[in-house]
């Protein structure tokens, strides 16, 4: 067995760079979006950006002890952690104080906390623990049924406080489950749903039956084999039919109404410069008049004059995009891009099965935060309301960002231990 010199000497130091290269842009990106010539000072408590240095140095503290942690501690509490904190889940859900339509809040006295964001370290750290589990295939329905039941239960949950945006978040686990053996044909079934859903609600279910129903027809002619299984092939163009006619439903009767009209200015069927389609609009007049280099640091106009809602949390990327332009924009993504390329290569030299599955896991949270949050600021998502990855604005975010980035550094530096 091998021995380390200390913690700090195992570290992969890529990882905690870009974490702390990230985090600065963070604090500075805020600093300037919600900059107030009154209180200039970058640690005056009285302001966000103030608020959120005080939240960056706990975050550093929550490193640390998380660093100090025993790597046993991980995989032996795993299933405690995740059911203490469905449990919290649970408490939000009677006790918690609504913020803007979402349940999602605990406060004692000045101080909020949304557990739904730790939620995503304690289902990581679940599902790690069970796929690396002795004799788990991911090709037996059984295992499927649980490791998707431990993805389900925080997804439930979160949909009953009102959070769909933290709930679609654990959709990127699928990526991990994957990576473990899942078959890519469940992957390629859930894309050409999607596919079938918003071709359905820009084009109409009629359109789109004739265009299954023609090419149905082709593929019956040119191709003889096919002919065999017409019985087959009639049983799911049927189950299609019924799916594109049971949208129109879904869309009117399950999703409420400012989710409809968000997904209706998305899809340029409807134009609401006023209303939903607001945020969106003045992000890209922002992040447009930004130009190739920006309007300079504390420079933007569009943030200035708080054109932007949500400007700090939410839209921090259009405050980047005005003031650094194309280049500043272009520099925050490959960082994010270099986190997730090293977060793949680290999770592929883990000697434990538990630390790689972890590891993937990390990588698709961010990656789906990161492609969720910069699409709806540049109109290619839906606005669902998720944080940008140790940039935008709170502490719970942070905190939750960072401890489970570290749990995964901490494993990383652990592997030199493993025989």
């Amino acid at each position: 067995m091998r021995r380390r010199k200390s913690i700090f000497h195992n570290l992969d130091w890529w990882l905690v760079i870009l974490y702390l290269l990230l985090v600065s842009i963070g604090l500075f990106s805020i600093y300037s979006a919600v900059y107030n010539p009154a209180y200039p000072s970058l640690f005056d408590r009285s302001q966000r950006y103030g608020s959120q240095f005080i939240w960056i140095l706990t975050a550093f503290v929550l490193a640390f002890l998380v660093l100090m942690i025993d790597m046993k501690f991980f995989t032996s509490f795993s299933y405690i952690i995740y059911g203490a904190s469905m449990l919290l889940l649970l408490f939000v859900l009677l006790f918690g104080k609504e913020v803007a339509g979402s349940k999602s809040w605990l406060n004692w006295g000045g101080f909020s906390l949304q557990p739904a964001e730790f939620a995503k370290i304690a289902t990581n750290l679940a599902l790690a623990r069970y796929l690396s589990g002795l004799n788990i295939n991911l090709n037996r329905s059984k295992n499927v049924l649980i490791a998707s039941s431990l993805l389900l239960l925080p997804i439930a949950l979160v949909l009953l406080q009102n959070d769909t945006g933290s709930a679609l978040v654990y959709v990127s686990f699928v990526l991990v489950l994957y990576r473990e053996g899942f078959s890519g044909n469940f992957l390629l079934f859930g894309f050409i749903t999607a596919v079938l859903f918003i071709l359905t609600l820009m084009v109409g279910k009629y359109i789109v039956l004739g265009i299954l129903l023609t090419l149905a027809v082709m593929m019956f002619l040119i191709m003889p084999k096919l002919r065999k299984n017409m019985l087959v092939l009639l049983s799911l163009f049927v189950l299609v039919s019924a799916f594109v006619f049971s949208v129109d439903y879904a869309f009117e009767n399950v999703l409420q109404q400012h989710q409809k009209t968000r997904i209706e200015v998305l899809l340029g069927k409807k134009q609401d410069f006023q209303g939903a389609g607001y945020n969106v609009n003045q992000s890209l007049i922002a992040i447009g008049s930004g130009g190739f280099s920006g309007k300079g640091f504390l420079g933007g106009t569009q943030t200035k004059y708080k054109f932007v809602p949500a400007q700090s949390t939410d839209f921090i990327f259009c405050t980047i995009g005005e003031e650094w332009g194309f280049v500043g924009s272009s520099t925050v993504i490959i960082l994010f891009l270099f986190l997730l390329i090293r977060l793949i290569f680290v999770a592929e030299r883990q000697r434990s099965t538990f630390s790689r599955i972890y590891g993937y896991g990390v990588a698709s949270i961010l990656f789906f935060h990161l492609a969720v949050n910069i699409g709806m600021t540049i109109g290619l998502a839906p606005v669902i309301g998720i944080p940008l990855p140790f940039i935008s604005y709170g502490g719970s975010s942070l905190w939750a960002f960072t401890i489970l980035l570290f749990i995964f550094i901490k494993m990383d530096a652990f592997r030199l231990e493993l025989l």
